[in-house]
């Protein structure tokens, strides 16, 4: 006897992780214009770490200044529909709202470091201006909300039956 509970339940992670990957896109777009925005006005410099760090775990060496930026979008957008396919299999598990978004943030920090670590980027993080972290921080943080907001409207927490 095929148990359909279980899989319908895989089905519905299935789904979530999709529509996690759309929010994810979306959220890493909506990140970008802010970034464009916070960048006009600080007339802080464009950064291509993103996609040299792609490009370097690829087996690639980039120069300086020659990074195409579709690899910078790639390596933006890939790790938005990835982190987004997480959250949306949270959602459905029942992680959802600030908590969720929270747990994204830093997730997605984290992921950040180890890309770099990857890519034998061992620049101590200390080392960055305080505003520097503060903008990379609100920037991620952008992603995760926007993200959270999209799923905790596209999905809903599957229903546990008590024994």
């Amino acid at each position: 006897m095929k148990n359909t509970t279980a899989g319908s339940r895989l089905g519905r992670f299935a789904v979530a992780a999709g529509r996690g990957a759309v929010a994810g896109l979306a959220g890493t777009g909506v990140m970008l214009v802010t970034e464009r925005v916070e960048q006009a006005i600080t007339r802080r410099p464009g950064s291509d770490q993103a996609g040299r760090k792609l490009l370097k775990l690829l087996g690639r060496e980039p120069r300086d200044g020659q990074v195409p930026a579709a690899w910078n979008y790639l390596a933006r957008f890939g790790t938005g529909a990835l982190l987004g396919a997480g959250q949306g299999i949270w959602v459905v598990a029942g992680l959802r709202g600030p908590v969720a978004a929270a747990a994204h943030t830093v997730l997605r920090l984290g992921a950040d470091r180890a890309l770099g670590t990857a890519d034998d980027d061992r620049t101590p993080r200390g080392d960055q201006p305080v505003l520097e972290k503060a903008v990379g921080l609100a920037h991620r943080t952008v992603v995760a909300s926007v993200t959270g907001l999209l799923l905790d409207r596209a999905l809903r927490p599957l229903q546990v039956r008590q024994s």
